[in-house]
């Protein structure tokens, strides 16, 4: 019944029959069997358009790894990471291919990691056309029309499964789990697409670091004319994916990268950009790339309309555009580049205490990375009333399979090898916290950035920021020189220096999770707390 004349892979060892893949289908033979299927519509821009069903974003506490010799002592356990009994995977498998035995599947090949030295092939499979399509924007597409041989990952997707958890052992009807020994992601009960990319995240995040001694990154990733590459990391809000597109940069990529021994490259193929309150005028690249072959997520249309509403967030926050990253006018294809000059950590403080740039010695930049800070404001997600402290260990606590401090530690035996600078960039509030002071212009926040990037600051004098040790520039060109020491912008400096020690010993209290695993360098670069600042 297949639509195309490629021979399927051999899936006998899954258990899976052959007589209903539909293999290595093109865009446009997916887009029809999506409509066809009833999964989703064709917007205006020719973008399919498809809901996810009850998961509109990923489920972590439903996120599991299978317990065997090769997870049993190297994994982070605990809320992260959840043990899962090879007993019931194994159960939970063969019912998994039962159910998608009984149905036409689709399945993909391709690959992650644009450097042809770290290259994995993966194989997905999928009950829905739509999650098919998603794996060809999101993965690297192969040369070949195909490879029938046995990947080395396989990823199985079947979004109308329904686990019983007194039977399955998972904790409700949906999950995904890692078998790192079979080599299987299976995904089950949720139609969101992101645990497909995140579950392969989660792998090289596993293996890179352990077996390559190449830093996994949770990061965006361009580079100059001049060859120099420059990398951001920071939570949602921070600006990552804004600040990383530069019309006079190439972008290698916008969420997922490794740092080998000559290499940055990204793992992926495509982007999965976030499209609430999309424009052309703030987000140019990404409103263009919301065409045919592209793949929308549980957006809205205007009434009686194709047209989507960016706006509208009725079914969620995290409405979701697809591409690959050819979509993109400065990709960089193959998206590899040389070792990083600068890497940018991101933050939103919302309480006004960091400077707008600093740069980190070593050390800070290590005990910064495991932090992972920024923060929430109000009316970001329900029951936020006032700004939240929120750390993410390496900026993507969720998707880290070892400990915070091995990637820490490889990130800082590469600083000191390659002579990287790291900076911290405050993209948050200046003159008071969030309903007091105001937030950071973007056109200072891009006027610092560039400086470091053209070497603007080299023979800038720099100054010790007295609780956080960091060295903020006493000038920068494009930017008023009164708002780069975060104290002076306060009218009340007893109130800075409280509010500052406020945050320097959350920071601290969050860094207790990690003190027994860190080395002496990342425990010397702790913020100094002050017991009486009034």
């Amino acid at each position: 019944m297949s639509k195309n004349l490629l021979p399927g892979p051999d899936l006998n060892w899954l258990g899976l029959g052959a007589d209903k893949v539909l293999y290595q289908l093109d865009i446009p033979q997916l887009v029809e069997e999506a409509i066809k299927n009833g999964e989703g519509t064709l917007s205006s821009t020719g973008a399919l358009a498809i809901d996810t069903g009850r998961f509109t974003g990923r489920s972590p506490k439903d996120r599991f790894i299978v317990l065997d010799d090769v997870t049993r002592d190297t994994v982070w356990w605990g809320d992260v990471n959840i043990r899962f009994t090879q007993a019931n995977f194994n159960a939970l498998l063969e019912k998994v291919c039962a159910h998608l035995n009984a149905r036409k599947i689709y399945v993909r090949d391709g690959y992650a990691c644009a450097d042809p030295s770290y290259k994995t092939s993966i194989r997905v499979i999928t009950g829905t056309a739509y999650q098919n399509l998603f794996a060809n924007n999101l993965f690297l597409r192969p040369d070949a029309e195909g490879n029938t041989g046995r990947p080395e990952w396989t990823i199985i997707a079947a979004p109308e499964f329904q686990a019983d958890p007194l039977i399955d052992g998972t904790r409700q009807s949906n999950f995904s789990i890692l078998n790192f020994s079979k080599k299987i992601i299976l995904i089950g009960g949720t139609g969101y697409t992101g645990e497909i990319k995140k579950g392969i995240f989660s792998v090289l995040n596993f293996i890179l670091p352990q077996h390559r001694n190449t830093l996994s990154m949770h990061c965006s990733a361009n580079v100059g004319a001049e060859g120099d590459a420059a990398i951001f990391f920071g939570l949602s809000g921070t600006g990552k994916t804004t600040l990383s597109a530069d019309p006079c940069r190439g972008l290698i990529g916008d969420d997922e990268h490794g740092w080998g021994d000559d290499s940055v490259f990204n793992f992926e193929g495509g982007c999965y950009a976030k499209c609430v309150d999309l424009t052309f005028e703030k987000e140019p690249q990404i409103f263009s790339a919301v065409r045919f072959g592209a793949l929308l997520e549980n957006t809205n249309y205007f009434p009686g309309q194709r047209v989507v509403d960016y706006a509208n967030i009725e079914k969620t926050e995290n409405t979701r555009v697809a591409y690959p990253i050819d979509f993109i006018d400065n990709a960089v294809i193959p998206s590899v580049t040389g070792i990083p000059k600068n890497i940018f950590f991101l933050t939103a403080d919302a309480f006004g205490v960091l400077p707008p740039l600093s740069k980190l010695s070593t050390g800070q930049a290590m005990f910064h990375f495991i932090s992972g800070y920024t923060a929430k404001v109000a009316g970001t997600e329900a029951g936020i009333t006032e700004p939240q402290v929120t750390f993410s260990a390496c900026f993507g606590k969720a998707f880290l399979p070892l400990h915070p401090t091995k990637y820490a530690e490889l990130l800082g035996r590469k600083m000191e090898q390659h002579q990287v600078n790291v900076w911290l960039v405050n993209t948050g509030w200046s003159g008071g916290a969030y309903g007091e002071g105001q937030r950071m212009k973007l056109s200072y926040t891009r006027a610092l950035i560039t400086a470091v990037l053209e070497n603007k600051l080299q023979d800038i004098e720099f100054i010790e920021h007295p609780v956080f040790g960091l060295q903020m520039p006493v000038s920068c060109p494009g930017v008023p020189s009164e708002i780069l020491n975060p104290g002076n912008t306060w009218e009340n400096k007893q109130k800075y220096d409280q509010k500052a020690n406020e945050l320097a010993q959350a920071f601290v209290a969050n860094f207790k999770q990690f003190e027994a695993f860190a080395n002496e360098e990342i425990r010397s670069s702790l913020p100094k707390v002050v017991e009486n600042t009034l």
